[in-house]
Parts: C-alpha cells; structure tokens; sequence
C-alpha cells in the first residue's frame, strides 16, 4: 500500500476542503468533518485559547504529536487541520496495511518535500498497530525534523509507543464528547440534510447510543433521517429510531434505564455473593455494547465498598484487571473483568470503610475547622519548636507494642468518635479484634491518669 497523497483526503496541501469528499454523497461525518479550528466541537481542553494545539495553529510551530483517545473524537480530524494550518503536506498511513516499505516512500516523499521547500505531516493512524520495528523506521527521521509525526491511537501509547518514539512526541488525550456537545452536532447535521425535528426523547437516546462518538452519532443519525424522510412535520419519535437501529439500539440503551438497571443488577450480584449472576449481568453489559473500561471503574468500585478491608486483594485484584483490559483490549480482556467480578462476588463482604468515609465526610462538612494540635503538628524550623510545635508528641515506636497508649490524636475539644466499625467477616475480624485490644490499651492508660 503506498502512502495515501493528500489530494486523496480531506484536505489538499493548502488546507483546503476537497470538493470530492464534501460532495452531497459522502458520508454525513465525512460532509461534517469540521475545515477549521472553529469548527470542531469539543476538545476544549486542548484548543481553547493558550492551549497547546490552539497555540501550535496559532503559531504555525507544529510539534510531532500522538492523538489519544476514544473513536470519533477527532483525532483524524485534528491531523489534518495542524497539517492545513501550516500547508504542509499530509502523507497518511494506515497501521493496518502499511509496511516499513510503506514508511520508506512516506520518507522519500518528505525529502522531495523538502528540497522543494515544503514541510511534511506524517499521519499514522492506529499506530498502536505498528511493531517495534516499524515504529522505529520513525525514530531517525523525527529527530532530524525531517517531518512531523502525528500518531493517532485508542490504546494507551504508554504501554503500545515504543519509548524512544513516545519521547520525541507529544501526547494529547482527547476526550469524548459531551451530551450537550453531541446535542450541537446533531442539529448541524439537521441543518445540512434539511431533516425535521427530533424529539426530546428520542435525542436523548441517540446521543446515549452514541456514548461520546461523533462518527458513531452522524452514522446513526443519517440512517435515521433516511428512513424518516424529510418531507413530515411531525418531529422523529423514539418508535422510529428504534427501527432504524434495530436490535443494536435495544440492546445498548447507554444513558437509558436498561443500561443502569444492568449496572445495578451487576453490582447487587457481587454484593449478594452470587458470581453465576454476576457473570451473567457482566456478559450482557458486555455483549450490549457497553464500555469495559467503564465496567472496570464500576468493579473497582464494588472492591472498594462491598469487599473493603475483608479482603483488601478485592481491591488489588479489581486493578489489576482493568490494568489488563488496558493492555490486551476485547475480547481477550474481558477475560479479566470476569475473574475479578467472580472474586469479588466470593469474597467476604465489608462496607465498615465506606460507611466511616461517609461518616467522617458527612462530620467534617457540619464541623467547624478546627485547628491542629501543638504536639501533632509540624516543627521543620526553629521558631516552630520555639511555639511549642511538636512538643510533647509520644513517638510510637519507642513505647511498649509500638503503640501510645492513652495519646490523643483528633483536635482538641473534639469528642472521641468511631468512625470505623469492622464486621466480623474476612481480614476485618482480626482487624475488629486488634482495635478492640487498642481501645482497651486507650481506657486503662486513661483511668490510671
């Protein structure tokens, strides 16, 4: 495959739009694809005025750069305007079917490139793709400025990047779009196809069924509108959108009651100790389309405020299964995801933590601020020792069982509370135990005084 020319883009080598590609036939995302910086909605973080790629169109300084981030956010997108912004040309490379044969003509075109006095825009998509060795054919090249790269990636480059290519680069994370900002997409794209109204319902459900993805949103969108017609008055109802998408809408209903009730259903599986219905929940999340990533959060979750002290390798575990997915992706992830879903629902269940967090969080918001006590506080200087700063502070480990028996550790004034009550279940009973001899070490060294 031999590097895709410029004039075969979006954007010719001044910047441009292509008159083929914004042509009434092509594709609704393609006809939208924003042609200037003020054009792209979202990504706020990243182009707002003194941010770093705002600044580099600003500027014409362009950085080699590496685009993190969901599908449909941009990132194609944002390749091509740094590349018309400052008229260089824009060689594009499919790490799918480009070879380092590929990556050598890229080079050579760059070199004609610059004898003729031009600069040059690399652009990899799926770069993740690309083996050490061809991300290394890169190396020499962008050191030397010869051209700029950009990569565009969904994984994350840290674990994906070769190293030495990841430090010549910039790395920008881009964001998935915002409800409120899919909400503008679709009513540019009803402007565009003249397509009546949607209601609010039925809007609502496409920019959930979207889940941040402008690509995912315009596709939907215009199937929807064809199937309509632009001839009605009547806004498009939910009844509609639900037969142009079919069984894919019904089954994920992000942001819909299903898609939480799912979640709900996961989470009380765990809790209730019952892994076969925990995986169950999990394969239909899954096979509906949801984001594992945002499973991995959820389960993390549940290691914190189901599981808790218990069984901190809960916790452990829950990590390091989204750490996996992160690494190896669907479907050889989700293979993770169950594992720990099945421990977690086995494990010995504790909420004592998340209940004293909410407690203490709850006390300290109605509390006033109170200070901190001389002997716990801080004494790093002189003066601080001079006012009494640390003075008379017990040091734990000089004292019987390492522990100061008796010594006061909240403000003063403050009545002694408890927080934190374990169960008698898992780790937490030896914990319950341990705290109960503490206590009893506290009463008698404040009766003797």
């Amino acid at each position: 495959m031999a590097p895709m020319n410029p004039q075969d883009s979006l954007f010719a080598d001044d910047g441009t739009a292509d008159a083929p590609a914004a042509a009434l036939g092509a594709p609704l995302a393609e006809r939208l694809r924003p042609r200037t910086l003020d054009d792209v909605i979202g990504q706020t973080h990243l182009l707002a005025a003194g941010k770093p790629l705002r600044v580099a169109f600003e500027t014409g300084r362009l950085h080699s750069m590496i685009l993190w981030g969901p599908p449909g956010v941009g990132k194609t997108t944002l390749a091509r305007l740094v590349s018309g912004a400052v008229r260089s040309r824009f060689i594009v490379l499919s790490a799918v079917l480009a070879g380092v044969k590929d990556i050598r003509e890229a080079v050579e075109q760059a070199r004609a490139e610059r004898q003729a006095g031009r600069g040059t825009v690399v652009f990899v998509d799926e770069v993740h793709r690309f083996n050490k060795s061809q991300q290394d054919a890169f190396l020499p090249h962008v050191e030397s400025g010869l051209f700029t790269f950009i990569g565009a990636t969904t994984e994350n480059p840290s674990f994906e990047v070769n190293s030495a290519l990841l430090s010549r680069a910039t790395v920008h994370v881009l964001k998935p779009l915002e409800p409120e900002e899919l909400a503008q997409l679709i009513e540019r794209a009803r402007a565009v196809l003249a397509a009546p109204a949607l209601t609010d319902a039925t809007r609502d459900r496409l920019i959930g069924f979207a889940d941040g993805d402008a690509r995912r949103l315009l596709n939907a969108y215009e199937t929807l509108v064809e199937l309509a017609g632009t001839g009605r008055d009547e806004p498009i109802d939910e009844a509609l959108l639900e037969q142009a998408l079919g069984e894919m809408l019904r089954r994920y209903d992000k942001g819909g009651d299903q898609f939480y009730d799912a979640i709900s259903a996961l989470h009380k599986s765990v809790r209730g100790s019952d892994p076969d219905a925990a995986l169950y929940w999990l394969a239909r999340m899954l096979d509906g389309g949801v984001d594992p990533r945002y499973v991995a959060r959820r389960v993390i979750r549940m290691a914190s405020e189901d599981i808790g002290l218990a069984d901190p390798r809960g916790l452990q575990l829950a990590l390091q299964a989204a750490e996996v997915f992160e690494r190896l992706g669907s479907p050889e992830g989700e293979l993770a995801l169950a594992q720990a879903v099945v421990y977690l629902a086995v494990a010995p269940k504790s909420n004592a933590v998340y209940k004293a967090w909410n407690a203490v969080r709850a006390h300290v918001q109605q509390d006033g601020t109170r200070p901190v006590p001389l002997h716990l506080r801080n004494a790093p200087t002189r003066l601080m020792k001079g006012l009494g700063h640390g003075r008379d502070y017990r040091y734990a480990h000089d004292e019987a069982g390492g522990f100061s028996a008796g010594e006061s550790y909240l403000p003063e004034g403050m009545a002694p509370r408890r927080f934190y009550e374990p169960v008698p279940r898992g780790l937490e009973q030896r914990i319950g135990e341990r705290l109960a001899e503490l206590r009893r070490l506290n009463d008698e060294a404040t009766k003797s005084r």
